[in-house]
Parts: structure tokens; sequence; C-alpha cells
């Protein structure tokens, strides 16, 4: 039979009793004879008042020390999720182990709540598989090379779950979530969002990283290198859903684009409220002068998205980007105190306000007219663009914030995603 990784999140994981639907879909699962892996987050809410604790005590300042003792701290969560689920396993009859990312180990970067995973020894895990017992691993976290502790970002345990399934070669990694699928939209925007049986990974990987909250983009990537097949389906159907019924369920992403893939121009809108823009204003226009702005931004683990220079005049440009609105103030500082006077530039100015809008169907790539058809839907409705962003399946906009919803809508209608 088949290897399965199953990853349920924190809303799955929520209560006591969502915990043993967990462990009831789990046992049925291994009593058709798969072999099952299981990484579940945090239970709802609890990695936020864990970190809520440590706010509480921490200084402002945010040191490798500060933040080595935030992983500490914020990866117990997970710790208790895991071994209630295999609790709730064994009350099933099933002989069941948890292990926390350090047992396994899931070997990391020392990169403290921003980690990347470097390697997984799954020896361990497949001699208990081979023992006949479902195992339990913690997600969103690892260990580096000193032992030290670390956690992956939120969302974490996505990328997790889809790197032990990529490290065992596992069949399918199923991605258990409060929705039933990947949507066109997200229906709470845009109520007659249809929800995609498949998608490509090209797709999924622009809807992640372009706002859409269903997969965390590192899960995306590890998917899409490792060629792990994901299906994301809901952790809200009854757990003696028939099997054959649930493993056909939800949304499937897959890396074979057929015809019929191609004859949906785009397949869905993203967008991502967590936007701030910044414009470095009056930067002399020489060689280098992009590396000298976005270096020190990047040397602070700060990523950048959109990025615009304009055309110079008089031996000046103003050159924008976009940063995580989590990131605004801190960019800000860090422009003013350090760039500014090494550059020479004349002032740093911004707007935390704004939000990223894109289209993304691989049909992009054979349909002309696609971009020319975003612009006029947003112009009809009097929506400002402020910043453009193109790739070969993607056409992302900036706005203001306060018509982001319309602009979803919009665009939902005028692409005919409605009939989806």
């Amino acid at each position: 039979m088949a290897l399965i990784v199953h990853k349920y999140g924190g809303t799955s994981m929520g209560s006591t009793e969502r915990i043993r639907n967990v462990a009831l879909r789990v046992a049925k699962w291994a009593r058709a004879g798969h072999k099952v892996v299981v990484v579940p987050s945090a239970m709802s809410g609890e990695t936020n008042r864990l970190l809520g604790l440590a706010k509480d005590v921490s200084p402002a300042v945010q040191t490798p020390a500060v933040t080595r003792e935030l992983d500490m701290i914020a990866c117990t969560g997970e710790q208790v999720s895991v071994g209630l689920l295999a609790l709730a396993l064994q009350a099933e009859g099933m002989e069941a182990v948890s292990y926390s990312g350090w047992q396994v180990p899931i070997r990391t970067d020392s990169s403290y709540t921003k980690a990347r995973i470097q390697s997984i020894d799954d020896a361990r895990v497949r001699a208990d598989l081979a023992a006949g017992r479902v195992v339990v691993i913690t997600g969103f976290q690892g260990v580096d090379e000193d032992m030290n502790i670390t956690t992956l970002g939120r969302g974490g345990s996505d990328t997790s779950a889809v790197a032990v399934a990529a490290a065992m070669k596992a069949d399918e990694c199923l991605i258990y979530t409060d929705v039933d699928g990947v949507y066109t939209t997200d229906p709470r925007v845009v109520p007659e969002a249809k929800r995609l049986k498949t998608v490509s990974f090209e797709e999924m990987l622009e809807m992640a990283s372009l706002g859409s909250k269903v997969l965390q983009i590192r899960s995306v990537e590890f998917a899409g290198k490792y060629k792990v097949p994901v299906r994301v389906l809901s952790s809200f159907t009854p757990p003696d859903i028939p099997l054959e019924e649930e493993s056909r369920s939800g949304t499937l992403i897959t890396f074979e684009e057929d015809e019929k893939m191609e004859q949906a121009v785009v397949s869905g809108i993203a967008f991502n409220r967590d936007e701030a823009k910044i414009t470095v204003m009056g930067v002399p226009d020489r060689p280098g002068i992009a590396f000298q702005i976005l270096g020190p931004v990047a040397e602070a683990n700060i990523d950048v998205d959109v990025i615009i220079q304009n055309v110079s005049h008089d031996g000046r440009t103003d050159f924008s980007f976009t940063v995580n609105r989590g990131d605004y103030a801190r960019t800000v500082d860090l422009l003013m105190n350090s760039v500014i006077p090494a550059t020479g530039a004349q002032q740093v100015i911004g707007d935390p306000k704004i939000c990223k809008v894109s289209i993304v169907g691989i049909g992009m790539r054979s349909h002309v007219g696609v971009a020319s058809r975003m612009f006029r839907t947003l112009s009809e409705e009097g929506i400002n663009i402020q910043m453009i962003s193109t790739s070969e399946i993607k056409t992302s906009v900036v706005i203001d914030e306060k018509y982001m919803e319309l602009a979803v809508r919009a665009l939902h209608k005028a692409f005919g995603l409605d009939a989806a």
C-alpha cells in the first residue's frame, strides 16, 4: 500500500474533540493498509499565546539571543499537539509514536524564527513504519548543527509535511485544512468563487507567493522541487467518509499540464493585504545603486517584492519597492539611517496602506490581451494602479488597500471565474 503524509492545521487540532476526530481519520487510513506519517500544527491560537508571553518579558530589539529563545518557546505548541494526537491514536487501538523535530532529526540552518530545512534523516521514522506504527512528527521546527531548536516561520508546518514527504518519497502529501481545496479566489470576498479540482504547481506557487493563504509558499517550493503530489482537502468532513471518496476530494496540485487546463486563461485571483510601499527619492542614477539600496535590506532578512525604478532626470531617479507590512517600519529606519547617508539619496517616503491583487493562469502563456483586460477592468471601476509586476503566468498590480475587495470581485467576474 501507499506511504501517505497527513498534515493538519491549527484549526483541525483546535480542541481535544477535534484531535480525536483527526485520530479517527488517520486510523482509517492506517487500517486500510497505508503507512501514515502525520505532521500536525499547534492547537489553534497556541503559538500566538506563547509568543505573547514572550513579548511581555522580552526586550523590543530582537537580537539573535532573543530569537533563539522565541524559537525555544514557540516550538512547544507543536510538541503538545503530537503528544495528544499519539495518545488519541493509541486510544483508537493504533500503535503510534510522536517525535519532535530534533528527534527525527530535521536539520535546518540557524536563521531563528525563519529557518530553512537542509536535510531530514528518515531512518528512525522508516523503522517505526516498518513495525506497523503511525508516526506523528512536530511541524514548524527543526534543529541546527549546534543542536539549537529552530522554527520555520508562520505556516511552517506545511513546509515540514511536504519536506518529510519528499525525504521519504511518499506517494502523496495530504494537507488537511479548514477549507475544502483551492478556490478561484477567497470565497469570503467573492461568494461565487469555485473550487478547482486541479491546479498546476506553477499556478499554486504564484498564488501562494501572491497572498493565497491556503498553502505556505515554501511548502509549494518543496513540492515542485521534489515532485511531491500534494492534495488540499478539508478536515471537517466526517472522519468516517469512505476512503475512496476522500482520496479524490479537494484540490490536487499537479505537475502535468493538459489542454483543458490551458483553456482557462486565468485560474485564480490572488491578493495580499500585508503589503507596504517604500520609495527612495532622488537617488543618484549610477551603476550599482539598486544593490546599494536593496543589499542592506536583504542583509536584514527583509523580503522585497515588486520593484520599480523611474526614468532618470538630471542624474537622479526614484526607486520604489514593496515589503511585508510587518517589516515596513524597520525597513524605513534602515533606509534613513544607513542607505540615505551612503547613497546621497534625498528622502524616503512610504505607504503602508496598499495591497497587491494578481491574476494567475498558465493559459496566459498562449493568450494575448490578458493584462490589458485586467487594466481596463480596474479602470472601469475607477481604481488607480500604482505599480505593475508580470511573469509568464501572472500579472500583479499594487493599488490602494481600500479598493482591494472591489478589484477582486471585478476581476473574478471579468475573467469568467464565476462560472468556472
